[in-house]
Formats: C-alpha cells, structure tokens, sequence
C-alpha cells in the first residue's frame, strides 16, 4: 500500500506547533516568576494578585490591601420572606413609596383606543372598563407584582372555564367581569408542565393553580391565556428557578439602602434631644441614691421645680456647694447632606427622581425639575408598552367582545402622556398644524386624503379632529389639486396653464389660441384615481375624437387626467 506523503509532514507541523506551545508557556511561567520575586522584594512576602490596579507599596488594590480584598457580596433573599415585605410596605414610608408610585404612575392617565371606531363607542368602552374596575385592578396587580416579585391578574368570563385557553370569539354577551388580581403567594405555577407553543409565553407556567388562601377561585387551575403575568425585577435563568420562575421584589435591591436612609434620619431625630445638654452637680449625689429616703425624695422635688422654672423669666436657685452648667451643642453640621446623598442612591436604586420621589421643590439657580419628570416619564412610558400594552389591549378587546362589538385589526392602543400639554399651548399646537396643513393642500402638495390623515394623526396631541373616521380618510382624494390659479388661469402673471379667451357671443364652442401641450399639464391617457377628465370642467366631449380641452392641446380621453383638472360641480356634488 502507498504510503501517503501528507502524513509526515502533518506530524512535523504538529511537532513544530507543540514545541512552539511548550517555548510560550515557559516564557510565561518566566516572567510571572520574575513579577512573584518583583512582589516579595517589595512587599516582603509573596501575594497572590488579580487583574485590577494594584500598587504593593501603597498596598491599594484588590489582593493587595486586606481591607478592600475582604469586601463582597452577600446574598439577603428578603423576597422570600413575605411578612418583611408587608412590613416594610405597610411600616415604612419609603417602602411604601418604592413600591406605589411607579404603579400609580403607569396607570394615572390610561389609554387612547386607536382605528376605525365610533368615538361614541370609545366612550362606552371607557365607561364599561371604569365601571367593572380595570385600572384599579391594573394598580393592583403593578404594586404586588413589585412588592412581591410577581402577580397575575385573571381574566373573569363568565360560563367559561378558567383551565380552558382563552379565545376573544367565544366571550358572550356582558360576560365579561373584569380583572381579578393574585399574587404569587396565591396561585402555584406548573413548573413541569410549560408552555411549549413558540412566542412570548414560551417555557412559562402552562397553568396557575389557585391556593386555599387565596381570596377567590380556590383550588382553580388557570390557563396562562386568561392571565396578564408580570414580574417585579427579571432575574436571570438559574436564580428564576429557585424563584419558581417569578422575580424578585423590588425592595431586595434596596433594603441596605433603605437601612441606612432611615439610620441615619432616626438618629438625627434622636440627636434633637442632645441639642441642649444641663449639668447639675450635687455634692454627696451617689450617697443620696443609695440611701434613698427623705432626702432622696427632696432632691427629686428639687429637680423637678428647677425643670419648672426655667425659663426665660425664671430663676434656678441651688444650694452654695452645687454646681450648674447648661451644654449647647453645636449646630449638626454635615448631616443633611449625609442624609441627601443617602437619599439621592435610593432615588438611583428606584430610577425616580427625588423631586418625585420625595415631593421636594428643585435646588439650584434657575431648577426646574422638568427635565428630570420627562426622564422619568419616558422611562415608565417605556415600561407601560413593555409590560402593559399585550395585556390592556387583550382586555379592551374582550371588553367590546362582551358589549357586542367586533373591533377590527388595527384596532390599538396608546397610552395618554404623563407630561400634560398645557392647554394654551395645546391650542398654539393645533392652529399651528392646521395652517400648515391647509396651506399644503391649497398649494397642491398634498391630497384630501393625506390632508385628513395628518389632522387625524396629529388629533391624540391636541384633541382636535378626533371624530375623523377612517371612512372619510379612505373616500377622499388620493391625488393632489393644484391650485385654482393655475387651473383656470385667473390671478397672477406667468401662471402654469395658459388663460383662455372668451367665448363667441353666437354660442358657438369656445376657442383656445394659445392651449398648453399635454407635457406642460403633466397629461396622462389613464387616471390613477377617482378623478377623470370627463367629470373636469374644461372637458369637452366630441362624437368622433372622444374629446378636447380648452386649456390642454390635442385628443383628450375622457378617462385621463393631468394637473389642471378642475371638478364640475355636478361631478364634485
């Protein structure tokens, strides 16, 4: 058999590669021996170093200096531990804050319905969801999901069951009945049995099984369909499963923080009782204490008129061989900007500003505090479209499912803005896009119809031209009008049509000297849309050529068009 001539050379490129390997990993155990000896030289002992600044001689540096290498991270899982929770909640102002504001403030304002509906629909909609409580129990759902680390809020259908999927079709007349909330101390999720179907809910609980505790629907088994979940801070995979597949609570992250804010605010409340220290000094004191008896008894009486009688009028009278002496202490300087910073690091933690968060009035020269609001307002405009809107749209769908209406595909949802419009302002807005837009059509740029889709869109900033519907967006005009002007001839000089001469006053069929050519007017043989040479008022029919024009030269089909068209009014009617 041959021999094959790769082969040597295969195993001395291997030879080569390994003997280069061994040669690299010497000069590197050279030169960490050489740092080791380099350390001990100046440190006097060998140390073991990481990858960070490190300087031996200042011993700064983690695995240099002992004090900052012995600093970690502890593991405090107050989330499972429900009763602290409640407490800080229900104990703590700033716990109670932490958790309550964010969800009041994602659902304060509520939402826009969007598409083809009647806006007196809309209102019935908002009326039937403010009746059966959704947004309270939208709020609800929010705060425990935050306090506790996840909550669902269950679709209630009535003479359906909660263990089937949910499907929009099958919800009867008024069955809808709102939200009912629980958290995840309520219900048990599957964890072995998931959601296998691809999509958002992907290797989530297939099913929720209610506990005894809970307030409702006990011992039921929910599927994941007829819930809107939500989590209070997402955790990655492996720490999800000792959570069985919830969160964590929002105050795990902060109960250091919140330790030390409220530390140090008692302790400064505690320190207003040493403000003003006094010193009575009694000759024979500790022999009187341990005596006790009437003389005893009479120092207390005396002490006591002293606390009495001091005050800006009174005297303190004592014996010729006491002693007294009043201790002012000095102002607590430092302390309230201990207390801020304190505070400014929950308000990081929280991702709320303290003008918020604390309801204090902006510090600075020229400090409004908007700049820091709309921050905050976009970032829970951000978490209301990621944790909300899925779920807010399903229920407003099943809410008009319930009232006998059938909303369309491009039926949506928008989330009415935090930072409100001042009015006056709104109304500067409004005429300023009115003008523009008007000032668009009348020139030609635009048609009828992009002049109503742009009122429309602009309508959920200023509210007005909310009652455009999409039947008069979809029936206009699609092809832009040029102007009058142009099209008749009349106003300025040097306009884009030619100006016609009078009619004979025999009655005969008007004549043109100087028509523009079909290039000029743009002149096509077959109209894009709705609007056709025969319904122009320039048109003039002929038995035998299909047509003419008294402003366009040359056969004209009644089915074209060009940019000097002008509807006959009977055509417009």
């Amino acid at each position: 058999m041959p021999k094959n001539p790769a082969r040597p050379k295969a195993r001395l490129a291997k030879q080569a590669l390994t003997a280069d390997n061994a040669a690299r990993a010497e000069r590197v155990n050279q030169l960490e021996k050489k740092m080791g000896d380099l350390a001990k030289k100046l440190t006097g002992e060998s140390k073991l170093t990481g990858d960070s600044y490190q300087n031996f001689i200042a011993s700064l540096g983690m695995g240099v200096s002992p004090t900052f290498s012995s600093s970690t991270y502890g593991f405090n899982p107050i989330t499972r531990v429900r009763n602290i929770l409640e407490w800080i909640h229900r104990g703590s102002w700033l716990g109670g804050v932490a958790i309550d504001l964010v969800a009041d403030d994602m659902t304060r304002a509520g939402v826009e319905l969007t598409g083809d509906i009647d806006p007196d629909a809309i209102d019935e909609i908002e009326e039937v969801a403010t009746a059966l409580g959704v947004w309270n129990s939208l709020n609800d759902y929010l705060k425990w999901a935050r306090l506790y680390g996840g909550c669902i809020a269950v679709q209630m259908i009535d003479g359906q069951d909660p263990k089937t999927p949910f499907r929009l079709e099958s919800v009867g007349k008024t069955a809808f009945r709102g939200l009912f909330v629980l958290d995840r101390w309520q219900v048990e999720p599957s964890l072995t049995d998931l959601v296998q179907d691809l999509g958002p809910y992907y290797g989530l609980p297939k099913f929720y099984r209610v506990t005894s505790q809970a307030p409702g629907m006990n011992g039921m088994t929910i599927h994941y369909s007829r819930c809107i979940r939500q989590e209070g801070i997402r955790l990655p995979y492996w720490q999800r499963l000792m959570e069985n597949l919830w969160g964590i609570s929002v105050l795990e992250r902060l109960y250091d923080r919140m330790v030390a804010f409220d530390s140090s605010t008692q302790g400064a409340a505690q320190l207003a009782y040493k403000a003003w220290v006094r010193t009575y000094k009694i000759k024979g004191f500790r022999n009187l204490v341990a005596n006790g008896g009437k003389m005893y008894e009479a120092l207390i009486k005396q002490v006591a008129f002293m606390k009495d009688t001091q005050t800006n009028e009174g005297m303190t009278l004592l014996d010729g061989d006491d002693e007294f002496e009043a201790h002012a202490n000095p102002t607590f300087a430092g302390l309230s900007d201990l207390i801020m910073a304190l505070a400014q690091q929950i308000s990081g933690a929280l991702q709320i500003p303290l003008v918020r968060l604390l309801g204090q009035s902006p510090a600075g020269l020229n400090s409004t505090g908007e700049s820091d609001l709309r921050t905050y307002y976009d970032g829970i405009r951000s978490l209301q479209v990621r944790h909300l809107k899925v779920g807010i749209t399903t229920v407003y769908r099943a809410i008009a499912q319930s009232m006998g209406m059938k909303l369309n595909r491009g039926f949506g949802i928008v989330f009415r803005p935090l930072w409100q419009v001042p009015e006056k302002e709104k109304a500067d807005i409004s005429t300023a896009i009115t003008d523009a837009v008007v000032k668009a059509h009348e020139g030609g740029i635009i048609s009828d119809q992009t002049a109503l889709k742009e009122l429309k869109q602009t309508s959920t900033v200023t509210g007005v031209f909310t009652n455009i519907t999409r039947e008069d967006i979809e029936s206009a005009s699609d092809v832009p009008v040029p102007p009058i002007s142009e099209v008749s001839g009349e106003g300025e000089e040097g306009g884009a049509a030619p100006k016609a001469k009078k009619k004979k006053k025999d009655g005969d069929a008007a004549t043109v000297d100087d028509k523009g050519t079909k290039a000029e007017a743009h002149y096509v043989d077959q109209a894009p849309g709705q609007d056709h040479c025969k319904d122009c008022v320039h048109f003039q029919h002929d038995q035998e050529l299909g047509g003419t024009c008294e402003l366009v030269s040359g056969i004209i089909k009644p089915e074209g068009y060009c940019e000097w068209f002008k509807a006959a009014r009977s055509a417009a009617i």
